[in-house]
């Protein structure tokens, strides 16, 4: 996925980029194809495949909530040891 982040790619350039093998990558583009996370397009003999970052974004605002209440708690961890910091001196 970083890789098609970067460009649309054909399974050969892929391979050649990762140094995967062929039915590797093949496989993977097949699973994120079939989760939506990636959609190909067929331009003359060569399928080239595009990241689709749709459900990306879903995934990102679902995990916003968590988000929120991880920095909660990791500004009050800051928090706490700048006074165990200032404390100490």
């Amino acid at each position: 996925m970083d890789r098609l982040l970067q460009s649309d790619s054909s399974v050969t350039e892929l391979v050649n980029d990762l140094g995967l093998s062929q039915p590797l990558i093949s496989k993977h583009l097949r699973t994120l194809r079939e989760c939506g996370l990636v959609q190909v397009q067929i331009k003359a003999q060569h399928r080239i495949y595009c990241l689709n970052a749709e459900p990306l974004a879903e995934i990102d605002e679902w995990l916003n909530a968590y988000r929120k209440m991880w920095n909660k708690h990791i500004d009050a961890l800051t928090e706490h040891l700048d006074q165990k910091k200032n404390h100490g001196r």
